[in-house]
């Protein structure tokens, strides 16, 4: 085979999905229509409350869900926020991993905090929005930590239709 002769490849691997697919055993992945993978159900929701500053009072970047991340031992490629977020989330079958997320999130929340309050000491003008911005973090992380105590763990040998 050439090294820009792909088409001998290409019949390979059609020959190979027809003998697996076309006999109804062929394996899909568990991704849904658009290439993600399935994701508890508190997850999109809360994906979207964190991801827009107009619901959580502060901008989280890439890097800051990162941090995160990285800060509880997980490892997550950087992508869109919200797929990161989604990635974070994907597996939490447990309070304590919930938690541990939860309080590096407000660990960041508090950093800006501390930001919003020097902003608004040295510009008095301002300090309005930022005292919203403190109002609006305030309340996100209450609804993290009410996330974490209405969370019902699941056992990986859980019967999931008898949940």
């Amino acid at each position: 085979m050439k090294d820009n002769d792909f088409s001998t490849l290409r019949a390979e691997f059609d020959q190979f999905v027809r003998e697996k697919c076309d006999t109804g055993s062929c394996e899909t992945n568990s991704e849904d229509e658009n290439g993600e993978e399935p994701v508890p159900g508190f997850v999109e929701e809360l994906a979207d409350k964190l991801l827009a500053p107009y619901h959580c009072g502060a901008y989280l970047s890439r890097l800051d869900i990162k941090r995160v991340a990285e800060a509880i031992d997980e490892s997550i490629p950087i992508k869109e926020r919200k797929k990161m977020i989604k990635a974070l989330f994907r597996h939490t079958t447990s309070k304590e991993y919930l938690r541990r997320a939860f309080d590096e999130f407000n660990r960041h929340f508090g950093g800006r905090i501390l930001i919003y309050q020097e902003l608004s000491e040295a510009f008095p003008a301002s300090k309005g929005i930022f005292d919203e911005n403190i109002d609006k973090i305030k309340q996100t992380q209450k609804i993290l930590d009410q996330i974490v105590l209405d969370f019902e763990e699941i056992e990986p040998t859980d019967e999931p239709m008898m949940i």
